[in-house]
């Protein structure tokens, strides 16, 4: 299993959203997420149709977190245009991780 890491300490679970599929659904039909999903080759989301508040935190091409947002349902998000992917997760979950915009994330496949 994938694990999203910030510097030095693994934050959470990761889940990978692999195919066109996967990424155009997100966390959409979910009633919760644990940990959270990255989607790649992404520079916008929406929450209509989603039952709960995500945090979506924009990655440049070396995961570079360039903003932080926390989107209700039933919301079309703006475009970042040097976003190049784009972290899903619970409302709440990336001030609980501590991430902010100026950090890297990375992929670890072991904890």
């Amino acid at each position: 299993m994938p694990w999203l890491a910030c510097g030095d300490r693994v934050v959470a679970s990761l889940e990978v959203a692999r195919t066109r599929s996967e990424r155009r659904r997100g966390l959409l039909g979910r009633d919760d997420v644990t940990g959270a999903l990255l989607i790649e080759r992404c520079r916008c989301v929406h929450t209509i149709g989603m039952s709960f508040d995500i945090d979506v935190a924009f990655l440049d091409v070396h995961g570079y977190v360039i903003d932080v947002v926390t989107m209700p349902p039933g919301r079309i998000g703006r475009p970042r245009m040097r976003a190049r992917s784009v972290i899903e997760a619970r409302a709440g979950a990336c001030e609980r991780w501590g991430l902010a915009v100026g950090d890297t994330l990375d992929v670890r496949l072991d904890a």
